[in-house]
């Protein structure tokens, strides 16, 4: 009995990390490929910075204008905005 377990489980482990490294490596490769297929998308985050481990200020770039936010946990404040990307 405590020899069938034991059988079971050094046949069945390798095969179960096989397996979980083998999707991760196709989801690594198949990644990349899908960023390459979307449009070009009208929001870029340019930086971030985190202030503290609640708060956060983010660069936004959209329609050629810089959004300078804060996102808190509360939700996201606009700070100031400029007119032309550089």
């Amino acid at each position: 009995m405590l020899w069938s377990y034991i059988l079971k489980l050094v046949v069945l482990l390798p095969l179960v990390c096989g397996l979980m490294i083998g999707c991760l490596y196709a989801w690594r490769r198949l990644e990349g490929r899908l960023n390459k297929q979307q449009a070009t998308r009208l929001l870029k985050v340019q930086e971030t910075m985190m202030l503290s481990p609640g708060l956060r200020l983010a660069v936004i770039e959209f329609e050629g204008k810089k959004l300078l936010v804060s996102v808190a946990r509360s939700g996201v404040t606009l700070i100031d905005k400029s007119g032309a990307s550089q």
